[in-house]
């Protein structure tokens, strides 16, 4: 399918507001989902038989900066029966003042390979995945302070005892 096509499928299923924006141009077009429904539009464009977007194969996530206060996931998906790809993406606005982290739906249920990606994301952005199944660092010690991929992070000077650069 093109990306009109995977675009009309989406319209026709869920209805003109799951998609927010489209950028068509460029080396990997995407759409931007409602962040509300990406779980959803993932799981239809995964079980679609004109689709089967069956392999999650990056989910990344960003910090569009301070002055923005965004938060966005970036979902790279492929069809290896069709020898297709799609990007999605979602975008939320986040006070950065608030104890709590930004949080998006986790897409687990769809493809379990998301259960690293959306660590690393919650890892070094600070994301949260609602119902995750296991949502805790990957790659820094569990005693971390902060994340270090926001543009607002601090490097913390002593960690244990140990000077950081």
């Amino acid at each position: 399918m093109t990306f009109e096509e995977v675009k009309e499928l989406l319209i026709a299923k869920f209805g003109q507001e799951v998609i927010v924006q489209e950028e068509p141009n460029g080396h990997q077009p995407a759409l931007i989902i409602a962040s509300k429904s990406i779980a959803a539009i993932c799981l239809e464009l995964r079980d679609n038989e004109k689709t089967w977007f069956d392999y999650l194969s990056c989910l990344s996530g960003i910090d569009y900066g301070v002055d923005e206060n965004i938060f966005g996931i970036v979902y790279h998906l492929a069809s290896l029966p069709y020898k297709t790809t799609l990007t999605l993406k979602v975008k939320q606005y986040h006070d950065r003042s608030r104890d709590e982290l930004p949080s998006f739906q986790t897409v687990t249920d769809v493809w379990k390979a998301a259960e690293w990606h959306e660590r690393e994301a919650y890892d070094l952005l600070g994301i949260r995945f609602e119902k995750h199944p296991d949502l805790r660092r990957i790659l820094l010690p569990d005693d971390w302070e902060g994340y270090p991929l926001r543009k607002d992070y601090k490097v913390q000077e002593y960690y244990n005892g140990i000077k950081v650069d």
